[in-house]
């Protein structure tokens, strides 16, 4: 048992093997008690102060499970618990978001001349009619032979982008407030200039299949930001602000490498999708897809990694175990009531 649980760290006993294993942790002791007194049984005895001590390491160490990393039950399970677990910090990106759309809106909706001051991009900038019509009537593909790099440079330049939104949180907040504040007002600005040209259809076809993922993935690297400003205030808590931020640090890890796992989707489908307009893919396409993405996005974020609670028959004797995360001592009892032992988690 001893060399079970040295070669596998994180390996965890049943209460019947807790109770063997204490059981002969015990009637060594016992036997190492009577051997000492024959002084003929050196090797007997060095092998079982050796037991000994290997028993007494593995009952009462204090070090914290080794844990391995497993692919896809990160994603499916530790992502999306992390994002519901700090949802208020991403209503509160999307809220700052909502305002900067509407002020972007409402800046081009009373003044269309503010659009160079606005939206910093030099093809946003041309009469919305007239570039759906170049896009339409184009006989070239704009990106032969780079839809490659074009993707790449996407996935580059968004995750830098959330990085930085995240990063800013460090400035208490300001910062990351400034960045989703920003991005609203663009989108607002070129959602607004877009829909008062009358090309509302060309909007969504263009930004759906990968504004879905994509801006979400802003978002919620927003709310890492706001994660790691609120640990950083630490409002309402006793602990050091290194103890905020070293207890917060591993799902702001989980949100950021989530956001640059859906950025490189999102660049993929913007170069290979969302770039051809009709009549090479008609826009009801591009948006019933872009439809669907929002779909699976918003019931994986939502639904996924839910724990199912499963009924006990009535007699059913079956053993519960109740972890308390600031030690490692798991009280066991049994579901019919009666209590259980208190056993040390191996």
């Amino acid at each position: 048992m001893l060399n079970h649980l040295e070669t596998e760290p994180n390996a965890q006993m049943t209460l019947q093997q807790l109770q063997l294993f204490h059981q002969l942790y015990e009637r060594t002791a016992a036997g190492l008690a009577k051997i000492t007194t024959f002084s003929s049984e050196p090797e007997t005895r060095r092998y079982l102060e050796n037991l000994i001590s290997r028993a007494y390491g593995e009952i009462h160490e204090t070090r914290d499970r080794q844990t391995k990393f497993h692919p896809i039950e990160w994603v499916f399970q530790t992502l999306p618990r992390t994002f519901r677990r700090h949802i208020g910090a991403f209503y509160l990106s999307v809220a700052i978001t909502i305002a900067g759309c509407l002020f972007g809106g409402g800046a081009i909706a009373l003044d269309p001349d503010s659009k160079p001051v606005l939206m910093p991009f030099p093809n946003l900038l041309e009469d919305p009619q007239k570039r759906v019509e170049e896009e339409e009537h184009s006989s070239t593909d704009q990106l032969q032979g780079m839809k490659s790099t074009f993707a790449a440079d996407l996935m580059t330049h968004n995750i830098k982008v959330s990085i930085f939104t995240l990063a800013l949180g460090m400035s208490w907040g300001f910062g990351t407030i400034i960045m989703l504040f920003y991005n609203g007002v663009i989108l607002g600005a070129v959602a607004v200039d877009y829909i008062r040209a009358g090309e509302t259809k060309f909007l969504l076809g263009w930004l759906m299949p990968h504004g879905v993922i994509e801006i979400p993935s802003i978002l919620i690297a927003g709310q890492a930001g706001l994660m790691l400003a609120m640990a950083m205030i630490g409002r309402g808590s006793r602990l050091s602000m290194r103890a905020r931020l070293r207890a917060i640090s591993p799902d702001v890890t989980t949100l950021i490498f989530g956001v640059a796992m859906f950025l490189v989707w999102a660049g993929f489908i913007e170069s290979f999708l969302s770039q051809y307009h009709e009549p090479v893919i008609p826009y009801e396409v591009k948006i019933a897809f872009g439809s669907v993405e929002l779909i699976l996005l918003t019931a994986f974020l939502s639904m996924s990694g839910r724990e199912k609670s499963k009924g006990v028959r009535a007699g059913d004797n079956q053993t519960v175990r109740v972890e308390n995360p600031q030690s490692k001592v798991a009280a066991v009892q049994t579901t019919d009531g009666t209590p259980g032992a208190h056993s040390t988690e191996l």
